[in-house]
């Protein structure tokens, strides 16, 4: 990755940006959430991201959020477009005996989340967002070699040019230090489904 193309989205007060590495560290009561169910609108958490017009691509990233321990603190990956235009996908701490490992997406200011139940012990997740055109996979793993698909999904502005990277966000009263390794980006782990024309 050519880390002096990472722009930041609401640059947090303390974070560290290096070849190998990138930390975090959350503010309370930041978030990334449009209008659903809750009724409230959340559009404060800090982004850092690459921009391409790549039609065709993959992004893989190591997480490790050890420092978590209050509901909801977050970090994962991100595509923020703007506002209202967006998806995530991260492990939120809920309690000592369980996480969250899900992903949002919002499309015209309206955010969904799909979600499983993961032990609270889990500290470490990679992902993967692979692009095809305008349509998007989501896939994490625990160990950085296997991974299991999350969702595939639509971006109604992810046709164009996009920007791609990691975020990391404490909804609640809290902070802690998310650390972001082992990233590359590469030519589109995503294969054409059985039938489809090669690109």
């Amino acid at each position: 990755m050519d880390f002096e193309r990472l722009q930041w989205t609401r640059r947090p007060k303390t974070s560290s940006v290096k070849k190998d590495r990138i930390e975090i560290t959350t503010e309370p009561f930041t978030d990334l959430w449009q209008r659903t169910y809750y009724h409230f609108r959340n559009d404060n958490a800090p982004v850092l991201q690459m921009e391409t017009d790549e039609k065709y691509f993959s992004f893989v990233v190591k997480t490790d959020f050890s420092e978590s321990r209050h509901r909801f603190d977050q970090c994962g990956i991100a595509l923020y477009l703007d506002s209202e235009n967006w998806l995530k996908a991260s492990v939120e701490y809920e309690n000592e005996a369980f996480a969250h490992l899900g992903s949002v997406v919002t499309n015209g200011g309206y955010s969904d989340w799909a979600t499983t139940e993961i032990p609270a012990d889990s500290k470490v997740m990679w992902y993967r967002l692979s692009r095809r055109e305008d349509d998007y996979r989501i896939e994490c793993s625990t160990d950085g070699v296997r991974f299991s698909q999350m969702r595939v999904t639509h971006l109604t502005k992810g046709d164009g040019t996009v920007r791609f990277g990691v975020y990391a966000c404490s909804p609640e009263n809290s902070s802690f230090t998310a650390v972001f390794t082992e990233m590359a980006v590469t030519d589109c782990r995503w294969l054409p489904h059985d039938g489809q024309q090669p690109d």
